[in-house]
């Protein structure tokens, strides 16, 4: 079953690397971008991913606050959510993530390999 990926993040070139990156992984990754929270939610109104990555820091909206505006949805609330974030790394940072209802909290510059065990991991947990 291909695997379909939000990837909520408004840097184009961590964008661009990330999607190559998970392209070598799986060729068949269904992967759609929104470069902010609003476009985000309009990609969810129309389809559920079965992963979202999900920078903390968007133009819009805190990437906390964005999740538990998902997390409130029948529909999106087991969708697994890794969150990214060059800024936010502080140990209190990642436990407010998690506590949020995040799966995994990675720092940018992003390891491709370990985020892939991860949202792999995130999804043969939610099976």
């Amino acid at each position: 079953m291909p695997i379909n990926i939000l990837l909520v993040d408004d840097d184009k070139n961590f964008i661009d690397t990330l999607e190559d990156g998970l392209r070598l992984k799986s060729a068949d990754a269904g992967i759609r971008v929104a470069k902010s929270a609003r476009e985000a939610l309009d990609a969810l109104a129309e389809a559920v991913p079965s992963v979202i990555i999900l920078d903390i820091q968007l133009p819009d909206m805190h990437g906390v606050e964005f999740l538990r505006v998902i997390r409130e949805s029948a529909r999106l609330k087991k969708v697994p959510v890794i969150f990214i974030s060059a800024r936010y790394t502080e140990p209190a940072d990642r436990s407010e993530a998690m506590l949020a209802g995040a799966g995994a909290f990675f720092s940018k510059p992003v390891d491709v390999e370990e985020l892939w065990k991860e949202l792999k991991y995130l999804l043969d947990k939610k099976k």
